[in-house]
């Protein structure tokens, strides 16, 4: 997560949206590259394998989450002793991929920009037009193309990897990279998305990843320790549990004589 790495994701997002701007029919030649003419369908897709190699690509991107959602839980309910997990952690993981994988892309993109599926085009055999990535103008009414929500599931699984110990950092970054890549052209082969579709999704969950481990971890004017969290958390779920305590708690002294 340093800024060769942000100038690198930068630069490919330029050249990417640049290329495909202007060639937007290289998106239907990539696409093509799975579509069966004579069955006209993505044959992919009906793979009962494949669709099990779907859903576990997003199993595991989710198991990374699972330790901090956990974590926090038991803090909301137990505010008296600390976190299980780091608590800069659980910010850092829960907050990037509620941005990247949340937020940006099926609550902002994939709702507002009306791009259609490949399946859905009438290049494949299709009933809608094809737009390039920058129209946000196509027929899709909802859950659009643009962009992949699982290529963004996936490729942030970078931000665990930015947690790795510092000798396995590059392995953990390398692993998460050819992950995001092959859940997303799984995603390209069931009809599912474009290109830009997918590689998009992988640099914006990147940067949003790159800007909120600065912010974390590296920049002095913002980052804070796990005690603050932990601190914070306490803090912000005390009341209730010692509602809780008055209310459901066990009466405390000396049983009654009789």
């Amino acid at each position: 997560m340093n800024r060769t790495g942000l100038f690198i994701a930068l630069a490919l997002w330029l050249v990417i949206g640049v290329v495909f701007g202007l060639y937007p029919e290289l998106d239907l030649k990539l696409a093509s590259l799975f579509f069966d003419p004579q069955t006209k369908t993505f044959p992919l897709k009906l793979n009962d394998w494949a669709g099990f190699a779907r859903d576990a690509a997003m199993w595991v991107a989710w198991a990374f989450v699972l330790p901090s959602l956990v974590a926090l839980v038991v803090k909301m309910i137990r505010p008296d002793r600390p976190l299980m997990v780091s608590g800069r952690a659980i910010v850092f993981l829960l907050a990037t991929i509620i941005l990247s994988a949340g937020i940006l892309t099926n609550l902002t993109f994939k709702t507002y920009w009306g791009r259609p599926r490949p399946v859905v085009v009438t290049e494949f055999a299709g009933d809608q037009q094809f737009v390039p990535w920058w129209d946000p103008r196509g027929g899709c009414a909802r859950n659009c193309s643009f962009f992949s929500g699982e290529g963004a599931t996936a490729f942030w699984t970078l931000a665990p990897a930015a947690l790795a110990p510092p000798p396995w950092r590059p392995l953990a970054y390398a692993a998460a990279v050819v992950f995001g890549a092959l859940t997303s052209a799984l995603r390209m082969a069931f009809g599912g998305h474009f290109f830009t579709d997918v590689s998009i999704a992988g640099l914006v969950t990147f940067v949003v990843i790159w800007f909120a481990y600065a912010l974390i971890y590296r920049w002095p004017r913002t980052r804070f320790s796990d005690e603050a969290v932990d601190a914070a958390l306490t803090r912000l779920n005390m009341p209730a549990y010692r509602l809780r305590q008055r209310l459901f708690g066990r009466k405390t002294g000396p049983e009654p004589s009789v």
